[in-house]
Order: C-alpha cells, then structure tokens, then sequence
C-alpha cells in the first residue's frame, strides 16, 4: 500500500509531557510546537501532500484562562515566527474550525496565513482551530436548511458527497491515517465525518517526543493493512471464489 496522502494528527500529551519533568504546563506547549516543526518539514518527503493538526478544540475554552492565553499566544508565536518558513518551502496553510467567536487578532492572523500561502502546492497544512467534529457538522447542517429555506437548494439534491463538499473541509480529501500520541484511545470529536473509514495509529508517546521516525513507523503500519471500505478483502474474495 502506498503512503497516505492525508494523515491527521491529534498532537496529545503537551501537558503530561511536562509534569513527568516537573515543568510548567506551558513548556509542554511549547515543545509540543516545535514538534510540529519538525513534523511539517519531515511530512513532504514522506510522501504525505496533507497534514491535519488538531490544535485547539472547541471544548478547549474550559480550560484554565491562563493556559488559554497561554495556547493562543503560542499560535501567535508560530504563524509570525514560521509563516516565512511555511511559504518558502510550499506549504499551504488552511484553517478549518468555528471562526465566528475569536478574538479579531487571532482571525486576522488565521486569514493572513492562508491568503499568502494559497497558491503553495507542496504540502497542505490544515490547521484545525476552535474546532469540533459535531459542531462542524452541525454548522454544515444549518447552511444547508437555511439554502433549503431560501429556496437556493433541493433538500432531495442533499447527499452524503454534497454534504462532504459543505464542511470546513470542502477541497480536502479524507485522512487515510488518523494517528494520536500519548496513548489515549479516541479520537476526541476530531473529523467524525471525514474520518468515517481512515485506519488509526495510537502511539504511546507523548507529542512532544512525537520524530520523524514516530511518523514513519506509523505510516510503516498503515502500510501493513488491507482497507475494504465495507467490502471483502483480497483473501475473502479468493476465499468466496473458490467456494
């Protein structure tokens, strides 16, 4: 099986990463985005066209107010101090997420990084930012009953393919591989629609200590498997036939 062209990352463990060294919840952060450098500069030559990240989910607010403000300044910190980078080396920015309630600075910096970046065609980072898989869809789901109201749409022209084409993610193909360090076993509301068929990798490590090779030895796995989307697999099939 050939790499996977999309592979979403649930970036997990900042946090634990920093109290198993006795450190401020804030150094995890940190060293959980330069995990992230390294992980958007190892991506392209993996094979991999696009990187979803989950950055900061939309449960995310209930978090203490100093480690809010802490995430957002560290978003502000990586796309004033990396956009440059980004752009250099072809990387396409792409924000999807609830943008309605940010700060105007926090939306101003989001809608920077993509209009400089959108014609860059090396790799496609999706940054997933106030974002929430039931409230993605929901919010799709309002869209369309209100061009229903309008009279602009059919509700029988609904599919799943035209639904898929509504979400943040209209555009972008669905994860093949849906990876999540720190050991936790869900997916935490990240891309329930889109990941409806991607294989999911669960690593022990906390994000912070997430390389190149964590990356590889993931796709090394996805390799190993046999997709069937619901159909029979290549040694049912031979298995069917000759019975």
């Amino acid at each position: 099986m050939a790499s996977p062209a999309h592979v979403a990352i649930i970036m997990d463990g900042n946090g634990r990463w920093a109290k198993a060294r006795g450190m401020p919840r804030l150094a995890g952060h940190r060293a959980g985005v330069e995990a992230l450098r390294n992980t958007v500069r190892a991506a392209p030559g993996l094979g991999i066209s696009f990187l979803t990240v989950y950055a900061f989910s939309s449960e995310n607010w209930s978090r203490p107010k100093s480690e809010v403000s802490d995430l957002m300044g560290l978003l502000k910190i990586f796309i004033r101090r990396d956009l440059a980078e980004l752009h250099q080396s072809g990387v396409r920015v792409r924000i999807i997420g609830d943008r309605a309630g940010l700060q105007p600075d926090i939306r101003s910096l989001l809608e920077e990084a993509e209009t400089l970046t959108m014609r860059n065609d090396a790799l496609t980072l999706v940054i997933a930012f106030n974002y929430g898989g039931r409230d993605e869809i929901v919010r799709t789901a309002r869209k369309l009953a209100s061009a229903v109201a309008r009279g602009e749409l059919d509700s029988e022209a609904i599919t799943a393919e035209s639904f898929a084409g509504s979400l943040d993610t209209q555009g972008i193909p669905d994860p093949e591989l849906v990876i999540r360090t720190s050991g936790e076993l869900r997916l935490s509301n990240f891309l329930l629609w889109q990941a409806a068929y991607s294989e999911l990798v669960f690593l022990p490590c906390y994000w912070p200590d997430f390389s190149r090779e964590h990356l590889a030895d993931a796709l090394r796995d996805f390799a190993g498997r046999e997709r069937r989307f619901g159909g029979l697999g290549a040694q049912d099939v031979a298995v069917t036939a000759k019975g």
